[in-house]
C-alpha cells in the first residue's frame, strides 16, 4: 500500500485538492442541457438557475460540433437533434440572454470548435460590459479523445493541436480565471474502456497537450493552472472512489516529476464528473434514479470539484423539466442531508479503497508506459493502440451482460415486472429548425460582406502562419458575424480534413 499520507490539500493530493474540500465549499451542481433553438436552450438554463443549479453546461448539437452552419447539406436531420445549435453570435447572443456572465460559471462541451465558441462567448461578454478577466468556466478542448473515442474532429492532429495551445496563450492574457481545457476520460469510459484505460489514456492525452504548450513556450506553472479533467463515473462503487483519489496522485506525480511543475495549483488534478449515461437502460426507467443517486455518491466520496447527474430518461431522449430536477435534487441530498461533506477524504485508510487505489495508480502507469514506447498518445493514436484496448474491454464487457455473468438490472434479469409509462420528453421542434435557418439566412444578409470576407481572408493568413495565435482573428471574424461554418471552413482550407 502507498505511503503517502491521505491529507489532502498536499501534494499528491490523493485525499482532495483542498484542505477542507465540501467542509469550506460544495461541489459546483451543473446541468448538461442543449436543445434545437438557442431560445429554448436558454429557456431550460434559466429554469435550472431557479432550482438551484450553480453552473450551466452547454451541449451542441452535431453540426455546430463538427464546424457545419445549420443550413450546410451536411446538417440536414441533425439540426438541434442532440444540443444546441449556434451558427453565429447571434445564435450565441440569444442562449446568453437575461444570463449575468460575470456571476455564472459556464461549461462549454465543445473540442474541434472551441475556440469559435468560446470567442462567441467572450463577445457575447462584451456585449453584456463583461471584461474577459471576469469570466469564469470552461471548454473541453479536449481533441485528442476525439480521435480515440468520439469522432468529433475536423482538422488533422498537428494543426488540432495548434488550436489547443493557441487557446491555452490567449485566455492566458485574455481570459485568465477560464480552464482553457477540460481533458475528457468521459468519453473513453462511454466507448468501452476500464478505469484504468479511462485513466491512462486520459492522462496519456493531457501529457501531449502539457508538452505541447511547453513546446509553444508558455510555462507550465501558469497554464498548468487552468488545466481540469472530466471523469465518468460507473457502478462498481467502491472502484470509482479509488479512481479519482488515484487520478490526483498520478497527475501531481506527473506535473512534478516529468514536467517540473513546482506550484501546487499546476500539480493538482481538478475534475468534474458525470454519472453515467452508458449505464442508464431504456427498460424500467426509474432504476435509474438509483443507478445515478448511487454514482454520484461516489463520485462526491472521490471528491469531484463539479458534478452533472443524468436524468431518468435519457437512454430514450433529452431529458424532461422533471426528470432533470429530480436529478439535481439527487445532489442537493447528497449535499445537505447525508453528512457526506463534512467529512473530507471519509474513506481514506479503508483497506479496500486504498488497495485498489494502488491497484488503478500501477495498471494506468502501466499504460502509460506502453504509450511512451509508442511515442506518446498522438503516435498511439495513429498506430490505433487506445482504439484496440478499448474496443477488447468493451467486447469482454458486452459478452458478460450477454451470458448473464454481469447483471444489468431490469434488462437480463429481474425483467418481470411492467415498465413505467414514458414520460413526456422534448423531441426535436421542425418549427424550431426552420427558425434557427430563418435566423442564420438574416444574419448573412445584415452583414457585412466585405468586412466578413476580410476577416477570413486573415484567419487563413493566420492559419499558414504557425507563430500566429489564431484567437484574436477568430474573435473578430466573430464580432462581425461570421459564422462558425465560415470560420471552420476557413481553418479547413489550410489545415484540411482528417481522414482515419
Amino acid at each position: 500500500m502507498s505511503d503517502d499520507k491521505p491529507t489532502a490539500g498536499q501534494y499528491p493530493f490523493t485525499g482532495g485538492i483542498y484542505p477542507e474540500m465540501y467542509r469550506q465549499r460544495l461541489w459546483t451542481m451543473r446541468q448538461y442541457a442543449g436543445f434545437g433553438s438557442a431560445e429554448e436552450t436558454n429557456a431550460r438554463f434559466r429554469y435550472l438557475q431557479q432550482q438551484g443549479v450553480t453552473g450551466l453546461s452547454v451541449a451542441f448539437d452535431l453540426p455546430t460540433q463538427m464546424g457545419y452552419d445549420s443550413d450546410d447539406p451536411m446538417a440536414a436531420g441533425e439540426v438541434g437533434r442532440v444540443g444546441v445549435a449556434i451558427g453565429s453570435l447571434a445564435d450565441m447572443e440569444l442562449l446568453l440572454k437575461d444570463i449575468p456572465l460575470a456571476e455564472v460559471s459556464t461549461s462549454m462541451t465543445i473540442n474541434a470548435t472551441a475556440a469559435i465558441l468560446l470567442a462567441m462567448y467572450v463577445a457575447v461578454a462584451d456585449k453584456q460590459e463583461v471584461a474577459p478577466g471576469q469570466l469564469k468556466g470552461t471548454v473541453q478542448n479536449d481533441i485528442l479523445k476525439e480521435y480515440i473515442a468520439r469522432g468529433t474532429y475536423i482538422y488533422p492532429p498537428a494543426p488540432s493541436m495548434r488550436l489547443v495551445t493557441d487557446l491555452f496563450a490567449w485566455c492566458g492574457e485574455q481570459v485568465p480565471q477560464w480552464n482553457t481545457i477540460s481533458i475528457s476520460g468521459y468519453h473513453i469510459r462511454e466507448a468501452g474502456s476500464t478505469a484504468a484505460q479511462e485513466l491512462a489514456f486520459t492522462f496519456a492525452n493531457g501529457i501531449a497537450y502539457v508538452q505541447a504548450a511547453i513546446d509553444a513556450g508558455l510555462e507550465v506553472n501558469a497554464f498548468g493552472q487552468r488545466l481540469s479533467f472530466f471523469f465518468n463515473v460507473q457502478q462498481d462503487f467502491f472502484e470509482e472512489i479509488a479512481k479519482f483519489r488515484a487520478a490526483r496522485r498520478i497527475w501531481a506525480g506527473i506535473m512534478r516529476d516529468r514536467f517540473g511543475a513546482t506550484e501546487p495549483k499546476a500539480q493538482m488534478c481538478r475534475f468534474h464528473a458525470q454519472t453515467a449515461g452508458s449505464s442508464l437502460t431504456a427498460q424500467q426507467i426509474d432504476n435509474n434514479v438509483v443507478r445515478t443517486a448511487l454514482e454520484a455518491t461516489s463520485a462526491v466520496l472521490g471528491g469531484a470539484q463539479s458534478l452533472h447527474t443524468n436524468s431518468r430518461d435519457e437512454a430514450l431522449a433529452l431529458p424532461s423539466e422533471a426528470s432533470v430536477r429530480l436529478a439535481l435534487r439527487t445532489q442537493q441530498i447528497i449535499a445537505h442531508e447525508t453528512g457526506i461533506p463534512a467529512a473530507v477524504d471519509p474513506l481514506a485508510g479503508s483497506y479496500l479503497v486504498e488497495s485498489l487505489t494502488d491497484r488503478l495508480e500501477e495498471e494506468a502507469q502501466a499504460l502509460l508506459s506502453s504509450i511512451d514506447e509508442l511515442g506518446g498518445a498522438v503516435a498511439g493514436i495513429e498506430a490505433g493502440f487506445q482504439d484496440e484496448e478499448i474496443g477488447r474491454s468493451a467486447y469482454e464487457t458486452q459478452k458478460a451482460v450477454d451470458a448473464g455473468e454481469k447483471i444489468v438490472v431490469g434488462v437480463n434479469k429481474f425483467t418481470d415486472g411492467q415498465d413505467e409509462a414514458s414520460p413526456n420528453l422534448p423531441g426535436s421542434d421542425p418549427k424550431a429548425v426552420q427558425a434557427q435557418l430563418r435566423r442564420l439566412a438574416e444574419v448573412k444578409a445584415g452583414r457585412s460582406r466585405p468586412a466578413v470576407r476580410q476577416a477570413l481572408d486573415e484567419i487563413q493568413a493566420a492559419a499558414a502562419d504557425p507563430a500566429v495565435n489564431l484567437l484574436p482573428h477568430i474573435l473578430e471574424a466573430v464580432r462581425l458575424y461570421a459564422t462558425l461554418g465560415e470560420i471552420a471552413g476557413a481553418l479547413k482550407n489550410v489545415f484540411g480534413e482528417y481522414r482515419p
